[in-house]
């Protein structure tokens, strides 16, 4: 590999608030945020919205958006069909 040209790779926290889960792996990714962790090191930490924890997919729990008004907006601009 040629030096200079790869982005820094070493620990990160990722955060997920929904499910209040963090883990501890490798990256690129950097942050401003620091978090200190189980070990008592400090680590960049990258909050992300979803992750295996609070995902359906893994969960097998559906999320319900509410998508009502937005149906109804909808229909108020270009009427109902039929």
């Amino acid at each position: 590999m040629r030096q200079g040209i790869h982005p820094a790779y070493g620990p990160v926290v990722f955060r997920d608030r929904a499910a209040n889960y963090a883990f501890l792996t490798r990256s690129t990714m950097t942050s401003e945020k620091t978090v200190e962790w189980e070990d008592g090191h400090t680590y960049p930490v990258v909050d992300v919205e979803i992750s295996n924890v609070s995902h359906p997919f893994y969960t097998g729990t559906a999320r319900v958006l509410d998508t009502a008004g937005r149906v109804e907006r909808f229909e108020r601009r270009y009427g109902k069909k039929g």
